[in-house]
């Protein structure tokens, strides 16, 4: 299968301001790209005699070269890669959107999601250090894997830049038949069926007085100005502590989960409903269970474990987990879940848990 790596690099002022060049070429040639697509579609919108067939990634690349190109010198100071790459996700990008799975695409701003992806001869020499096309040898904090990776992508995070590239690795094979119910919660991230109780990082709960100070400070400055970037800086590292604390807790909890047991009973969250709950979105975004869910996916598969996910309307909650009688109705503060027919009495979650185990069986 394949698997994502990713690290920050150490660099110096000229490296970054070779980023700065090649992100400027990416966001310009997809903003290019994505006004001329735009325009062919309306067109073919108002002429339904003569519609024009919507291009593909090399048709745009050509047409790139013979209309940007020429006229903007500055494009070949950067690797002819950056704008090809940049033109490929593009056309996926309207592939997702003709076949309803994303929204139309968006033009790119300068300083948001800035990043750029390089293809062609990339080498990985030593522990910690990579060598890309036109830029040079870069220089990473922790040590790589000893792979041949085809392509590089690089990106920045307020004023960090990271590296990242995917490889082949073999799926390891388990004997481990032990299942275990996962229910994920607000109060708690994870339940598991064997009584333990995982808590959430709750990241975002923590620091939220503190982004709300920095975004206060932030409202009368200038934009553009220096203080602005300050503030602006100040404001998207301490986005990146609070998401690197979530990720950090979920990496350990999946890993953990698809380590050690051989089948893993999750349901199936309907998350954009949940959250459309004014009341407790903030709380279910920081919990983060889409990407619980993602991360486990892969897990299970590299580690030989099976990840089971049980339908949406499975009553996990509402029955009890001793007899099997089932409750009409259970409100959200009901937190310990007391069986009407046998009069079992346990936590609302841990009851959930032990049900997923058994949805299996």
């Amino acid at each position: 299968m394949l698997l994502g790596f990713k690290t920050e690099l150490k660099l110096n002022n000229q490296q970054r301001t070779a980023f700065a060049k090649h992100c400027g070429v990416a966001r310009h040639a997809w903003n290019w790209g994505l006004g001329l697509t735009k325009q062919i579609l309306d067109h073919n919108k108002a002429n339904s005699d003569s519609k024009i067939k919507f291009p593909s990634a090399i048709d745009l690349h050509k047409w790139l070269v013979a209309l940007v190109k020429s006229e903007n010198e500055w494009y070949y100071e950067c690797s002819k890669s950056t704008p090809q790459q940049a033109l490929m996700a593009l056309r996926e990008a309207w592939k997702r959107c003709f076949n309803k799975t994303a929204g139309v695409p968006k033009f790119k701003k300068k300083g948001k999601r800035d990043s750029f992806t390089l293809e062609g001869t990339v080498k990985i020499l030593g522990n910690n250090k990579i060598q890309v096309p036109v830029i040079g040898v870069l220089k990473t904090y922790e040590r790589l894997p000893q792979v041949k990776p085809k392509s590089v992508t690089i990106s920045r995070q307020s004023d960090r830049w990271f590296i990242s590239f995917r490889f082949e690795v073999e799926t390891q094979s388990s004997n481990n038949t032990s299942v275990v119910g996962v229910d994920v919660g607000v109060k708690n991230l994870a339940i598991l069926s064997t009584g333990e109780v995982i808590e959430g990082a709750k990241s975002y709960r923590k620091h939220e007085q503190k982004l709300a100070q920095f975004q206060f400070l932030n409202r009368h400055k200038i934009k553009g100005s220096k203080n602005w970037r300050k503030a602006q800086t100040k404001i998207a590292r301490l986005h990146r502590k609070i998401a690197n604390i979530r990720r950090d807790t979920l990496h350990k909890l999946t890993t953990l989960l698809a380590k050690n047991h051989g089948v893993v009973v999750i349901e199936d969250l309907n998350v954009f409903g949940m959250l459309a709950n004014h009341k407790l979105a903030k709380a279910i975004a920081d919990m983060s269970f889409f990407e619980f869910r993602r991360q486990l996916t892969y897990k299970c598969e590299l580690y030989g474990s099976k990840l089971v996910v049980v339908n949406r309307w499975f009553p996990s909650s509402k029955t009890c987990s001793n007899c099997g009688a089932k409750k009409e109705t259970l409100t959200l503060d009901e937190r310990v879940f007391e069986c009407f027919k046998c009069g079992f009495v346990i936590d609302r979650d841990l009851n959930a848990a032990i049900n997923l185990s058994k949805a299996v069986s």
